[in-house]
This record gives structure tokens, sequence and C-alpha cells, in this order.
């Protein structure tokens, strides 16, 4: 920035688009309204919050963004009235327009240089309550882990006898008896398989990664569910196309999104206008650590599962990534759980948003960083 004793206006654009960069650079989102309650400003941050323009947010007020009665617009007349900050914490301003349950921390504050102004800033919660669902999700997953380590031995070995049996019976049976050891047969082999696939949360050998590009690997995802149980439904990709690689194994990351996107076309199975979104953005993420290592990083890559329907029954919404816990009629319970184990190994973040149709599910991701480069 310049300044110039014969020109002192000139400073001020220069000290505008500093104040822009700024704001902009900051990862929460941050209006100021005027006298009358209209927003006119907000950072980037802020209009992807409210999914709105600065352009749209300004020719309304605040009023027309957050809930009927919100407590946020009482804030608001408090900080007019005593011309003080004031902050609150773990308010709700979330509305069908930002995507449902939003809880913030509120500062707000009178502009110090605009008589009426206020400025307000909104501090996400769920980054928090993310980190700590996280951790409820790894636990869930370590119970499984020990649980199928025990299986493996406790019932797979007598489960071969038993089958063994059934089938050196079956030699000497009649029809009818027969029909009854191919039944045992079968459902042995049946709880094998349900074994077999818990085993995998057993698995704690270090994971190969390696850069990955995300796009590459939705796209694979893509195909293989338009060209089976994805037939009959849109699929919609909102990319960021200039994103990093992500640091990760490719083929966890196919699992990954695979299970996400096949349950959401099942969750679609009665929706006339049924349709899957898969969205990619670059967000400002959180620290968290790598299992097993010191090692902490940012989680900066934001991948999304989107899809119209029905959304997930309220009471199953906080245990839906503990093992066992499903609504489908022949459900195991098990694909989300290893969903939640694949990307707490990467250490990330899962969650899911849902309310009738607009379901979310948000993976947070660590980027590939070279470093040789130093």
């Amino acid at each position: 920035m310049t300044t110039s004793s014969s020109a002192p206006g000139a400073e001020v654009p220069a000290e505008r688009d500093l104040e822009v960069s700024i704001l902009n650079a900051l990862p929460h989102p941050v209006i100021m309204l005027d006298p009358e309650g209209r927003v006119c400003s907000a950072n980037d941050a802020a209009q992807n919050f409210f999914q709105s323009s600065a352009a749209v947010l300004g020719r309304h007020s605040l009023r027309h963004f957050v809930p009927f009665g919100s407590p946020l617009l009482q804030l608001v007349e408090q900080v007019r009235e005593r011309g003080s900050s004031v902050n609150e914490y773990r308010v709700d301003v979330g509305t069908p327009r930002n995507g449902g349950e939003r809880v913030v921390d509120i500062y707000a504050a009178p502009a110090s240089d605009r008589a009426g102004h206020v400025v307000i800033m909104l501090q996400e919660r769920t980054m928090a309550d993310k980190m700590d669902k996280q951790l409820t999700h790894r636990g869930a997953a370590r119970s499984v882990t020990g649980l199928a380590a025990m299986l493996a031995h406790e019932i797979k070995n007598p489960l071969s006898g038993i089958r063994g049996a059934a089938q050196l019976l079956e030699q000497s049976a009649d029809d009818q008896d027969r029909a009854l050891t191919q039944l045992i047969t079968d459902e042995a082999d049946r709880i094998v398989k349900l074994v077999d696939r818990m085993e995998v949360f057993s698995d704690e050998r270090p994971i190969e990664r390696e850069p990955v590009n995300i796009h590459a690997v939705l796209e694979h995802v893509k195909r293989l569910a338009l060209s089976g149980f994805a037939r009959d439904i849109r699929i919609v990709e909102e990319y960021d196309p200039s994103l990093p690689p992500v640091y990760a194994n490719r083929d966890q990351l196919v699992q990954v999104f695979l299970n996400l996107v096949k349950n959401a076309a099942e969750a679609l199975t009665d929706t006339p206008d049924a349709e899957i979104a898969l969205t990619t953005a670059f967000r400002p993420g959180v620290r968290l650590s790598v299992p097993g290592t010191r090692e902490r990083v940012s989680l900066p890559l934001e991948f999304c599962v989107r899809d119209n329907g029905p959304g997930v029954p309220e009471e199953i919404q906080t245990h839906m990534f503990d093992p066992f816990v499903t609504t489908k009629t022949n459900g195991t319970g098990l694909g989300l759980a290893l969903v939640a184990k694949i990307v707490g190994d990467h250490g990330g973040v899962i969650e899911c948003e849902s309310q009738p149709r607009r379901t979310t599910f948000r993976l947070l991701l660590p980027a590939y960083v070279d470093k040789i480069a130093d």
C-alpha cells in the first residue's frame, strides 16, 4: 500500500482491498448489518455458509436467512442497545436454505467507524462435534476389531466341523433330510461370510498411501454405479477442478465412496426424481492426529455424497456409524462402520447431516504434500 501527502484519500481504496482480502481469508463467516438490519457486507465464508452470493445477501435483512425468532436477532439488538460486543454459544441458525441444522458460536460487536452497523462472526460448532464423533467412530471400530478376532477363532473353527458333519450326513440322507443338511451347510457358509467381513476390522497393517486424484476415483465409482445399482438414478457432479491430490489408498477410497453411493441409491428406491450429487471442494480444515503416529495433518479436502431421499431416521443418526446399526431388512450394519474405520485410519473425519430430501455424507481428508521439496 502506498501513501501520498498530496492525496490523503488515495490510500482508502487500497486499504479497503486489504480489508476485503483479510476477511475473505478467514475460515469463519463474517457479515456486517446496516442500521435497518440488512446485510451490507459478507466475506466468502459467509456467502458459502448462507449459500447465497453477496448480491443476494445484500437484498435482504438478516431475518430472511435465519430461523424465525432466532436468538441471533436478539443479540444484534443487544449490541445496539449496549454499544458493546456480545457472545453466545451453541445457537442453531440452520434453515432449509442453508442445509438444515447449523450450530454456531456467535460473536457480535458494533462497527467502530459506522454508526448503527453491527459486525457478526459465526464459528460453526460442527467441527468440534465432528472430532468428538470421530473419536466415537474409532472406538466403535476398535470394539469390532476385538470382536472380529474372537469370532475368527471361536466361531469359524466349529463351523467348519458343523459343515463337514452336514456333508457326511447328506451322503446317506433321503431327499427330505438332504434339504435339511443343505440348509445347515448354507447357513454355516453365511455365518463364515459374515465373520470374514468383520475380519477386515482387525487388519492393523499400515495403509499404503500415495497421491490420489479424487475425481478419477469418483468417476470410477460413478461408472460402476450407473452400470449396476444406480442405473435409473441421475448422478450429478459438482467438482473443484483445482483440488490437489488426496493422500490416501486409492482402493480403500473406492470402497468408501462405492459404499456411500450404494447406500444413497438404496435410499432412493421410492423417490421419483432420484438424484445423487458428488461434490468436491477445498475448505480450511482442522488438524487431527494420524492414528499410530505423532503426526498431525490438516484436512482441507471436502468430499460429499448427497441424495434427495427421505433421510435417515432421527433415532439412528447419532449411532449410524456404529457396527450392526442398519435400517435395511437384510443388512448387517457393517458397511458404514467400515467406512468410518477407513476414514479414521486415514486421519480424516466423516459426518452425516440428514433431513427429508437432503442427506449429506461429508468426508474431510488430508491433501498430499510433497516432502521432498525441502
